[in-house]
């Protein structure tokens, strides 16, 4: 076998192996990306029934409009008997509605950490993980960047998710969405990396809070109903998923 053949050969094959190993990574759900630890904590809210967070709301409502000076004194009269009926009522229940609402500011910190802390566990690592796509303006230095969300519509016809469930992707090559949430896998390098961009969307300027940043090695469109990530493309949303290059995310008047 001539030399320069084998040397052919076995660059051929270094070459495979580094593509094989670039497009593999640990497969992820997106369950796998919250922090574990910021999961599990005590939400005394989380425990009413529909008619007791109800009542916590009423008990909120009437203390404040007593507080200030407003409505005759009939009507302040009646808001002060539904207050005392109300705060009764919570209190047959055992629940402490002073205690419950200075829990609100510990409860509102909780519940954020828990949306938006990142499993460090995945942290500079290279990781396989299904969703849909959405198109972004470039970075400052050209790098082609996109948004993965869970669930197709999110951010435009459904609320964005929390930012912990949210990836930034820098991607590397020329793919980029043709359409807004097009289904893909992506494998690539996860770092925690948490940014917040203000872009145009489907249906307008939305916040895009990410706490992950994905540096993408492959991308793997998905388009078939055997991946349950169809998505029928619209005129529409190839229309304005080139508008969002073009204009890098800034609305143009009509």
């Amino acid at each position: 076998m001539p030399q320069c053949f084998l040397f052919a050969v076995i660059a051929a094959l270094a070459l495979l192996g580094h593509s094989a190993f670039a497009a593999s990574g640990t497969a992820l759900d997106w369950s796998d990306l919250p922090d574990p630890s910021a999961q599990v904590f005590e939400d005394p809210y989380r425990d009413l029934g529909p008619e007791q967070l109800e009542d916590v709301l009423i008990v909120v409502r009437l203390r404040l409009r007593l507080q200030q000076d407003v409505g005759s004194a009939e009507e302040r009269q009646k808001w002060q008997e539904l207050l005392t009926v109300t705060e009764d009522a919570l209190a047959a229940d055992s629940i402490d509605v002073d205690w419950l609402l200075d829990q609100r500011q510990v409860v509102t910190e909780r519940r954020k950490r828990a949306g938006t802390a990142g499993n460090p566990q995945f942290e500079g690592q290279t990781i396989t993980l299904a969703g849909f796509a959405i198109p972004a303006p470039p970075d400052a230095d050209g790098q082609q960047v996109a948004y993965l969300v869970p669930k197709r519509g999110m951010c435009s016809h459904m609320p964005p998710p929390p930012p912990n469930q949210m990836i930034r992707v820098r991607l590397n090559g020329d793919w980029t969405p043709s359409y807004f949430h097009e289904p893909v896998r992506i494998t690539g390098t996860l770092t925690i990396d948490p940014s917040d961009q203000n872009m145009m969307v489907v249906d307008g300027a939305m916040p895009m809070r990410a706490t992950f940043q994905l540096d993408a090695d492959n991308v793997e469109t998905l388009e078939t109903q055997g991946e349950r990530l169809e998505w029928t493309r619209s005129f529409a949303d190839h229309i304005r998923a080139a508008d969002n290059r073009k204009t890098g995310g800034v609305k143009v008047s009509e």
